[in-house]
């Protein structure tokens, strides 16, 4: 086996994602504060072309060196917005036709081994590292997804998070 070079790989110009078909997805980041996390998020989102992010609250925007860092150029690529009320963003989704998802350990929340997705567009919402989704956020969600996990720790990396989510719905909604 040989592996391949950039070149082999034929990958798409930023310009020429922009103008790419997405799948029916974006990422609502609430309140991270990692800006590791944060360039992860868009690198996984330009691998999988999501339709958009939205940064929120205390989250920081690009164009920022430690979330270059990570996203590699990818926040030059995948459309993203600020706003400063996750809540708004919500509002604004499910006005939009959106189906919403927090990533939280709740009561009742659906694992994501079982989710079936229909045809429609979905957003997902990760939370902070530390506290997780807002509850007033999860309040207006749809439902909940949850990760099973077996492990002694309670929770997974927000960028882990995400990468795991998004692959999940891609698997599902690309076509």
């Amino acid at each position: 086996m040989k592996k391949k070079s950039i070149l082999d790989m034929q990958r798409i110009t930023a310009r020429e994602f922009k103008e790419a078909k997405k799948i029916p997805l974006v990422v609502v980041l609430d309140n991270l504060r990692s800006l590791n996390n944060v360039g992860s998020v868009f690198r996984t989102s330009d691998a999988f072309r999501i339709s958009a992010i939205y940064l929120c609250g205390i989250t920081s925007t690009p164009p920022h060196p430690e979330i270059h860092k990570t996203a590699l150029g990818a926040e030059d690529s995948v459309t993203w917005y600020y706003e400063k009320n996750t809540v708004d963003v919500i509002d604004k989704l499910h006005k939009d036709g959106y189906k919403i998802f927090a990533i939280e350990q709740v009561e009742g929340s659906c694992s994501l081994t079982d989710l079936s997705l229909d045809e429609g567009k979905y957003a997902v919402i990760l939370g902070n590292e530390v506290n997780g989704v807002q509850q007033e956020v999860v309040d207006k969600c749809d439902a909940c997804i949850e990760i099973p996990q077996y492990g002694t720790k309670h929770s997974l990396n927000v960028s882990v998070t995400a990468g795991l989510v998004i692959w999940d719905f891609f698997k599902q909604l690309f076509k």
